[in-house]
């Protein structure tokens, strides 16, 4: 993911982050992330980090490719957010799966090092005309 005028720690943030999902360990996984992550989706609304590691641990639940396109950013202190454009694909339930969404990761700084504390995916072509 290379885009103008985003800090390029954000976008080695977003790589990390999106190498830790498709390697499917949950390890690897927290170690992007803060102790309160919550991940926003629309089937389900907002998912605590137990929650979805629970189902990524158990086989559930796994990426096979991720990426992501950054549009905008934002550093203010010890927070900052990345919004962009991501795919993944995948199995849920052994069912194949495949995202194409709008990201937002909000970013804070934890003990000197910058972790994931909220995940915000919105599906690329949003609401049905005149619904809004």
């Amino acid at each position: 993911m290379t885009q103008a005028g985003i800090p390029a720690f954000l976008i080695e943030l977003e790589d990390a982050f999106n190498e830790a999902m498709i390697s499917n360990d949950v390890a690897r996984i927290s170690r992007c992330i803060t102790d309160d992550w919550i991940l926003v989706t629309p089937e389900a609304g907002p998912v605590p980090r137990s929650r979805i590691l629970d189902v990524i641990g158990s086989g559930l639940l796994s990426h096979a490719t991720m990426t992501k396109v950054a549009t905008h950013a934002c550093v203010a202190g010890d927070i900052a957010w990345v919004t962009g454009r991501g795919q993944n694909t995948g199995t849920f339930d052994g069912k194949p799966m495949a995202a194409d969404e709008y990201i937002t990761d909000i970013y804070r700084k934890v003990d000197g090092t910058w972790r994931c504390m909220l995940t915000h995916l919105t599906p690329v072509g949003g609401l049905p005309p005149g619904s809004a």
